[in-house]
């Protein structure tokens, strides 16, 4: 499975950095969530599992490991990142795992219904807006009748008593939305998962609900060291977009982006995310 050469997500797929970030990430919210499979009944009844834009595996790998007699598979537009989820795989002996490289923008390379479960987390940086009808629709297609689809995405870009950090994620939401993500009417949110019940709705699919999700990265919490690094590189990736959209100029990035990073060493930060997982049944 080869992916074409267009990409869509905000970062570069890859960059070793990247991939770190989001070993870091995946393992921060699969624990705030409860677990890789949170929210889902009946969860060993599953033998089939596609995960879409899988990174560097984490998730899979988790549910693998949880669900040995279940086939987890999980697609990514990145080799770098497929080829690492492969070797953890094979490292950690988890037989029933793999990973392949796919445009989950594209029609996916699967058969109808093969899956069980179809799970994507975070494609708000992945996916343009005008991309998320085509892939909820493959993804129905892909699901067998009863099989669930899992949604999972961010709520907001952080709340904090830290001013520059604030701002700094209010810029992100504003890069977003001009560069065509997401949903949000104005670019002062994340706008995503407010539309994802409703796409769901318009698909047929039943039993339609919502989780709701944080993770507190205040001062010496456990979460804390995660989404630094988390915004440590996500910052500095983003930093190109953001004076390319002339939202900020480098000098002023690069004074806001060090008081963020500052004030989050402070014993005082406080910090919350919210980030919700939307569940549908196929009929």
């Amino acid at each position: 499975m080869e992916a074409n050469s267009h990409n869509s997500y905000v970062f570069d797929p890859e960059s070793s950095a990247e991939m770190a970030r989001l070993i870091n990430q995946d393992r921060m919210m699969t624990q705030a969530m409860g677990g890789p499979l949170a929210g889902l009944e009946q969860p060993e009844t599953l033998r089939n599992i596609l995960d879409l834009g899988s990174g560097p595996g984490g998730w899979a790998l988790d549910v693998a490991f949880e669900l040995p007699q279940a086939n987890v598979e999980g697609i990514d537009i990145s080799r770098i990142m497929v080829d690492y989820a492969n070797a953890r795989a094979r490292t950690q002996d988890i037989l029933n795992a793999s990973f392949g490289v796919m445009n989950i923008t594209e029609p996916l390379d699967f058969p109808a219904a093969s899956f069980d479960l179809v799970n994507a987390r975070f494609l708000t940086v992945a996916l343009k807006r005008e991309a998320w009808p085509p892939l909820l629709k493959e993804s129905t297609r892909v699901l067998r009748p009863g099989g669930y689809l899992r949604l999972t995405e961010v709520v907001d870009a952080g709340i904090s008593n830290s001013a520059a950090l604030n701002q700094l994620m209010q810029l992100l939401l504003q890069a977003l939305w001009l560069a065509g993500y997401a949903f949000s009417p104005d670019g002062h949110s994340v706008g995503a998962v407010h539309m994802l019940p409703s796409f769901l709705r318009e698909l047929g699919y039943q039993q339609v609900r919502l989780q709701p999700h944080a993770v507190e990265y205040s001062a010496n919490m456990e979460a804390w060291a995660d989404q630094y690094h988390n915004i440590e590189v996500a910052g500095s990736q983003i930093k190109p977009l953001l004076v390319k959209l002339g939202l900020i100029t480098i000098e002023d990035f690069d004074q806001l982006y060090a008081q963020a990073i500052s004030d989050m060493h402070q014993e005082t930060f406080c910090a919350i995310q919210h980030f919700t997982t939307v569940f549908g049944q196929k009929p």
